[in-house]
């Protein structure tokens, strides 16, 4: 049994937390709205769990403190400071973000640890609210051999796959690869989906086909339906897949590195965002394309192209 201590309890904290409760381990929570971590001692706590003031007293009561919040300014706002998590944290203790953030913040929080006698894993996830809930996420760590071999037990208690990729900011590195995929498989699905309703197929006949084959996917298996039905109350949200990705593209400037697509697609999810779609899940990119075709005008009489003119027009609109 450890003592941990779990700072930020959102929707993926509040469940992560519940796990290592489940796990046997003693639990000292902290997040910023109070009456949340009230409810989650409630909920998920057992008489070992205990809600603590500041990030500072959660690390106290902890040999391994777990982050999962918001973003770079988040982390630095919770791990930083007198009142922050290195405040309290014992030598020997380890640092696990689970926050997606960038690897500049990553390597910070490294070398404040190790000049406090702690270490550091920076520990971005993937699996979504459903990933959290059902503790099957995989966990993408950069750090130390020494920090993944004491913390990565613990880590399991949420997860069905974690993985050391390198020193620190490395699993933020391997983070945005995972976000540059996922942003691209949906924007492709999401075209072949439209493209399907409006050449007048079965798109559910065609889903079942073409799954069984070289275009499956992990988001066709599991969002094409939803996506075809219009229904986007679940999963990932619009506005944090749009920080990710600013995260990555960031980080692909500074390196001299292009992402043309990934650059596209948030601009896509910009428009997203634009017709209501902030808080939708990540597979709502279908949404745009079908409101764009509604905009668009339909050519007629001497106005109206034969099919390959028309489908190149359509590729140009796409890309406004």
């Amino acid at each position: 049994m450890a003592t941990v201590a779990f700072i930020g309890l959102g929707v993926m904290g509040y469940p992560m937390a519940g796990h290592l409760v489940r796990a046997g381990h003693r639990v000292a929570v902290y997040n910023r709205t109070r009456s949340r971590a009230e409810r989650w001692l409630e909920e998920l706590g057992d008489e070992h769990s205990v809600l603590a003031p500041t990030p500072r007293e959660a690390a106290l009561q902890g040999d391994y403190v777990m982050l999962c919040v918001g973003d770079d300014n988040d982390v630095r706002a919770v791990a930083l400071g007198p009142d922050g998590a290195t405040a309290g944290m014992e030598p020997g203790s380890v640092l696990v973000d689970h926050t997606t953030a960038s690897a500049t913040v990553a390597r910070q929080l490294d070398a404040v640890c190790r000049e406090n006698g702690g270490s550091f894993l920076d520990a971005p996830v993937s699996g979504g609210q459903a990933g959290a809930e059902k503790g099957t996420l995989t966990v993408m760590c950069g750090g130390s051999e020494e920090s993944f071999d004491k913390a990565s037990d613990v880590i399991w208690s949420y997860a069905a796959n974690v993985t050391r990729i390198g020193p620190a900011g490395s699993g933020q590195l391997a983070k945005m690869v995972n976000q540059i995929c996922i942003a691209g498989l949906l924007q492709g699905l999401s075209e072949a989906l439209h493209f399907a309703e409006r050449a007048g197929l079965d798109p559910h006949r065609v889903v079942e086909a073409i799954s069984r084959g070289a275009a499956q996917s992990w988001q066709m298996d599991h969002r094409a339906d939803t996506m075809l039905a219009g229904e986007f109350d679940h999963g990932f949200a619009v506005q944090w897949m749009r920080k990710d990705l600013g995260i990555a593209l960031r980080e692909a400037r500074a390196r001299g590195v292009s992402l043309p697509v990934t650059a596209l697609v948030d601009q896509l999810y910009a428009e997203v965002e634009a017709i209501g779609g902030r808080r939708w899940d990540t597979s709502s990119l279908i949404a745009r394309q079908r409101h764009a075709h509604r905009r668009a005008p339909t050519p007629s009489g001497d106005d109206a192209r034969d099919d390959d003119t028309e489908a190149e027009t359509v590729h140009e609109e796409e890309l406004q």
